[in-house]
């Protein structure tokens, strides 16, 4: 008898340890159980450490409160100034309630991703080129405002969101770069010119001082000589007075000849064609004979006197002599 009672209370501790095996479950720190029994939640969520589940009734899910950390697949778009670039993004979020977590959304890890990459092109397609470039610290905070919005209801909270990379086309890094370099170089320009300002009007002051006090100048090229001087070179410097200079580009300039007035040519009566000029023909030593008319006829030249008078070469007798 006393066998058959040790039997069996062997037997009922055999299967209350098997139970126990079965019931038991571990709950780690990290972590929050929801027990589902007959596919119904019950109760509250199991807090860390050892709870008890009835075997094939109940049904304990683990649901993980660390803070994750999803990359965002990079997602291409088109920017509101018609620029395509491609951004990649990551998102940190954890669960705040677990039995949410469970019931509300079949898989919240892969519900938050998909609502990552749909807020992440919308954002690209309201921002300009400049402000993913620059001003990423308000388009994070947009992005995160996106995802978390519906996160709530899944017993999600959406602790940071950070735009990773921005990638843009090759022609417009080229742009760019130009359009830097263009900036950087007008920049050197300014500051270049304000220095030749500042420089003019120091070198105008010294002009005036120097020229109050002309042994400064002399003294001036002495101090130039000596730089030059003191250099390791063979240059021989040869000072020349400017007012020798000036002599000699004088010296150089050719003399103006005085311009001859020419004298008017003497036009001839319209029935008359010269042969020979008188006063060319005077110059000659030869006398002029005759002139042509329009008809062919020959007639004899006037002579003129030393005093430059005409005279006829014939003289016609009077009528009636």
């Amino acid at each position: 008898m006393l066998q058959e009672l040790l039997g069996a209370a062997a037997a009922v501790a055999a299967g209350a340890a098997v139970y126990l095996a079965a019931a038991a479950r571990v709950v780690r720190q990290y972590e929050r159980g929801v027990v589902l029994r007959l596919g119904r939640l019950h109760g509250d969520v199991r807090p860390p450490g050892l709870t008890l589940v009835i075997p094939a009734v109940d049904r304990l899910r683990k649901v993980n409160l660390q803070i994750v950390t999803m990359p965002v697949p990079g997602q291409e778009g088109i920017t509101r100034d018609n620029v395509t670039v491609r951004v990649d993004a990551v998102v940190y979020f954890r669960v705040v309630d677990a039995a949410a977590a469970i019931i509300n959304v079949e898989d919240y890890r892969f519900a938050v991703s998909q609502m990552a990459q749909t807020s992440l092109r919308s954002i690209i397609g309201k921002s300009e080129l400049d402000d993913l470039l620059s001003n990423r610290e308000k388009l994070n905070e947009g992005l995160e405002l996106m995802i978390d919005s519906p996160a709530v209801g899944w017993g999600v909270q959406i602790d940071r969101v950070e735009i990773k990379d921005v990638s843009l086309p090759d022609t417009m890094k080229r742009s760019m770069a130009r359009q830097a370099e263009a900036d950087r170089e007008r920049r050197a320009r300014i500051i270049n010119a304000d220095a030749e300002l500042q420089a003019s009007k120091k070198l105008a002051e010294a002009a005036k001082e120097m020229s109050e006090q002309p042994a400064a100048l002399q003294l001036r090229l002495l101090q130039t000589v000596v730089a030059v001087a003191a250099e390791k070179n063979s240059t021989l410097v040869l000072p020349f007075p400017v007012e020798l200079l000036r002599f000699l580009e004088k010296a150089q300039q050719p003399v103006q000849q005085p311009l001859v007035q020419q004298q008017p040519v003497q036009q001839q009566p319209p029935g008359v064609v010269q042969e020979a000029v008188p006063q060319q023909l005077a110059e000659k030593g030869q006398q002029p004979v005759s002139q042509r008319s329009v008809d062919g006829e020959q007639k004899p030249l006037p002579q003129q006197s030393p005093e430059g008078t005409k005279q006829p070469l014939t003289q016609e007798p009077p009528e009636g002599a």
